[in-house]
């Protein structure tokens, strides 16, 4: 049996906070993690559940955490998976204390190890360009496969958005989409051209078809809501069509929207606003695509740069 206080914590973040599944799921697996920690090796005989765990969670100190980073070390989990799992404990020990189970965040005085910063991969133009015409023929699939790549780039919103998204969400007469992002939070993409006219064809051809799911807008072959992984699945096979790399990401058309964006001038804040981003700092790493045109601006306005 779970510990009672984690099955509250989880409870929260998801109702009240309105997480993601896959962050909730996230949450879950930290916590579970740390509680075996804590139980140790007798923990499979002395079965330390429920209150039992519940009391060990709330006497944690920060030496036990100390020795908690050390055995994350030991099995050489990456910087980016231990930082996850300190921010996770973070959120748990924050709440727990606003709910006066503990007297004080014993995470509070735990430095967040410092993350290697790696900067987003993206296409450039000319390969999106190639990747966009990849999906051929009229039929339902290739119809549905071209505008949902169209969509993905043209609004550079997240695979789970893209599939999230239901027939009423598309606005035709104002070219814009209603999107679901993290935290529920819901913003309006809008939709270039392109992506309008291969959103228009695959809508012809899908009322003509047999749909079980009548609200999702991307279906299957079997007329249910199309998943994340059939996305993924699609976009390493036109990759492959289109003689790219095919280890690209739905994530990398996000990227690539950002870079192409602010390459061309767009403003930081607006970016940020159509990514759904909560936070401009989030943002700010696609800044530095932009050094070169800086350059190039600068060159050409300055009066000593030349």
């Amino acid at each position: 049996m779970p510990s009672p206080l984690v099955k509250k914590f989880i409870a929260y973040v998801e109702h009240e906070r309105n997480f993601s599944s896959h962050t909730v799921r996230c949450y879950s697996a930290d916590l579970e993690h740390f509680a075996a920690f804590l139980a140790g090796p007798q923990a499979a005989a002395e079965d330390p559940a429920g209150p039992a765990l519940d009391d060990r969670l709330r006497r944690v100190t920060p030496l036990d955490l100390r020795g908690y980073l050390a055995d994350l070390k030991r099995a050489d989990y990456s910087r980016a998976t231990v930082a996850r799992k300190i921010a996770t404990l973070r959120s748990f020990y924050k709440f727990l204390a606003r709910q006066g189970q503990v007297e004080r965040n014993p995470v509070k005085v735990i430095r967040t190890p410092r993350q290697e910063k790696r900067l987003p991969k993206f296409l450039a133009p000319a390969d999106v360009e190639r990747l966009l015409a990849a999906p051929k023929g009229d039929d339902l699939l290739s119809l549905r496969d071209a505008a949902m790549l169209e969509v993905l780039y043209s609004t550079g919103m997240r695979v789970s958005e893209l599939v999230g998204l239901d027939m009423d969400d598309i606005d035709p007469l104002g070219e814009v989409a209603r999107v679901r992002g993290k935290g529920r939070r819901e913003r309006l993409s809008p939709l270039g051209s392109y992506a309008m006219r291969a959103l228009d064809r695959y809508l012809e051809v899908r009322a003509a078809a047999q749909v079980r799911d009548a609200e999702a807008l991307f279906i299957n072959r079997h007329g249910d809501r199309l998943d994340a992984r059939s996305v993924r699945r699609k976009l390493a096979k036109y990759l492959r069509l289109a003689g790219l790399d095919g280890r690209a990401s739905p994530h990398t058309l996000r990227h690539s929207f950002a870079t192409a964006m602010l390459e061309r001038g767009a403003d930081l804040r607006a970016v940020q606003e159509l990514l759904g981003h909560r936070s401009l700092s989030t943002t700010q790493i696609y800044t530095h695509v932009t050094a070169s045109r800086l350059k190039q601006v600068y060159e050409a306005a300055h009066p000593r740069a030349n």
